[in-house]
């Protein structure tokens, strides 16, 4: 009987082991990052609404159709930098670091010149056009949905460049490759939202 009890108390121990070592807690910087992007995302839900609830109320112009062009090569760009990234972040698991160095820099690069393009058509919107955020109903809503999402724009670059001096220092190795997971997150994060505000703004706003 005793042999028995001692048994028993070895395969509890055992199947508490086994469940221990099957249970991880999920790496906190991932739980961090998806709690920002839901928070972030209802945040972006209440401009599109806003932006759709206006639209076409405005009582004196310009309107969407008479001043807003397709950005099409400036979305192109950032489309295009969440596939850079992902081929970086697989190269910085196979440890070749030369090739993640170069897809992260193209990452920043194509980032880089969707900014620059919004601050080009924010300048012929104001300075040609007329259109401020305080000119209509259309301009304050126009430029606070795309301006906040040109806002995590620039907080992406800012991440991006520090994570690429890092490189050039020779301080980023496949150790790392968890925290960068969290920053491309991030990065497809702020992709993802540009296709929402691309077609409420320019498609369907117009």
């Amino acid at each position: 009987m005793w042999t028995e009890t001692r048994e028993k108390g070895v395969n509890s121990a055992s199947t508490a082991a086994t469940i221990e070592s099957q249970w991880n807690l999920p790496y906190r910087g991932h739980v961090g990052i998806f709690c920002l992007i839901a928070a972030e995302s209802a945040i972006f839900i209440i401009f599109v609404v806003a932006y759709l609830f206006y639209v076409g109320k405005s009582v004196t112009g310009p309107t969407p159709a008479e001043v807003l062009e397709l950005p099409i090569f400036a979305s192109i760009c950032l489309l295009s930098s969440s596939v850079t990234i992902h081929l970086a972040l697989s190269a910085l698991r196979r440890e070749k670091l030369g090739s993640f160095g170069l897809w992260w820099a193209l990452t920043f690069l194509l980032g880089a010149i969707f900014l620059f393009e919004t601050g080009i058509e924010w300048h012929r919107l104001i300075y040609h056009q007329g259109l401020t955020i305080s000119t209509n109903l259309f301009g304050t809503t126009y430029y606070s949905l795309v301006g906040l999402h040109a806002s995590h724009v620039t907080v992406g670059l800012v991440l991006l460049l520090t994570v690429l001096i890092f490189f050039l220092l020779g301080k980023v190795s496949s150790a790392q490759k968890e925290r960068l997971d969290v920053l491309s997150y991030y990065w497809h994060f702020v992709d993802a939202v540009w296709v929402v505000v691309f077609l409420v703004v320019y498609i369907l706003g117009r």
